[in-house]
């Protein structure tokens, strides 16, 4: 879950949904600058859905007792988090070898200087799981794999720059994950720059520096909006539950 806290108000967004915003922006990636088209139909789907994991756990989310808040992706707990991980993972190699090829190496990455001995035998398993899965892929180039992982994490930090900040959100004040700019893999030469530099112009609309689609895209963001006092009166799973889902949509148009 992505939780945004305002004084009145927590906002939700899905992990899953998440990545669908992730895929959307993906899809609208112009061709010229798209690392290789080979894989590029399953590279989209990895990209949107790198998160599936999260997806039932999402339908009914946990509230942290501690932080008062629902629990975020960043601060669940580590060991139910692995079988998140695991499960989408699955879901995703059983439809298209190449994507949970990378699904697989982005979990992995995120867990990578975890000294655990939980996440020591993830990454042992995830190993092993990526070496079957490269047998299915023809002619496995792995420079280009590195290239369409670095597209993965850019698409998901660009998503995250949207559903992580406030609509309209001033840049001083814009999440710290994206302050200074969302950073572009090294791998991803295509771009030939180290940062991408998205400002929110207004409520609805983010112009970017470098325009990277082929065309102003509007993406519809899905969310709940949950108020704190019916939390207190009804308890966070019911209020959750009973909150209409809203739809807002962000313009993302060239500076």
């Amino acid at each position: 879950m992505i939780v945004r806290e305002n004084e009145d108000v927590f906002t939700l967004i899905e992990q899953h949904r998440h990545g669908m915003i992730a895929g959307h922006i993906a899809f609208n990636w112009r061709e010229d600058i798209f690392p290789g088209i080979a894989h590029r139909e399953s590279v989209l789907y990895a990209v949107t859905n790198h998160d599936y994991g999260w997806k039932p756990i999402d339908e009914q989310p946990f509230w942290n007792d501690k932080k008062q808040m629902p629990y975020m992706f960043m601060d669940f707990p580590l060991l139910p988090r692995l079988v998140f991980y695991r499960y989408g993972i699955d879901q995703v190699a059983r439809h298209d070898a190449y994507a949970g090829l990378l699904c697989s190496r982005h979990y992995v990455q995120f867990l990578i200087n975890d000294e655990t001995s939980e996440v020591h035998e993830f990454i042992r398993y995830e190993e092993r799981r990526q070496a079957q899965l490269k047998k299915k892929v023809p002619n496995f180039d792995s420079a280009l794999f590195d290239a369409h992982y670095g597209f993965l994490q850019l698409c998901d930090n660009l998503s995250l720059y949207i559903c992580l900040n406030d609509p309209g959100v001033p840049k001083d004040k814009e999440h710290s994950f994206f302050r200074n700019g969302v950073p572009i893999p090294p791998a991803l030469d295509t771009l030939k720059q180290t940062k991408l530099q998205p400002e929110w112009k207004d409520l609805q609309t983010i112009i970017m520096d470098q325009f990277v689609f082929q065309h102003p895209i509007t993406i519809p963001i899905k969310q709940k909006k949950i108020h704190k006092h019916k939390i207190q009166e009804k308890g966070f799973l019911n209020t959750y539950q009973e909150t209409p889902t809203q739809i807002m949509n962000v313009s993302l148009v060239p500076a």
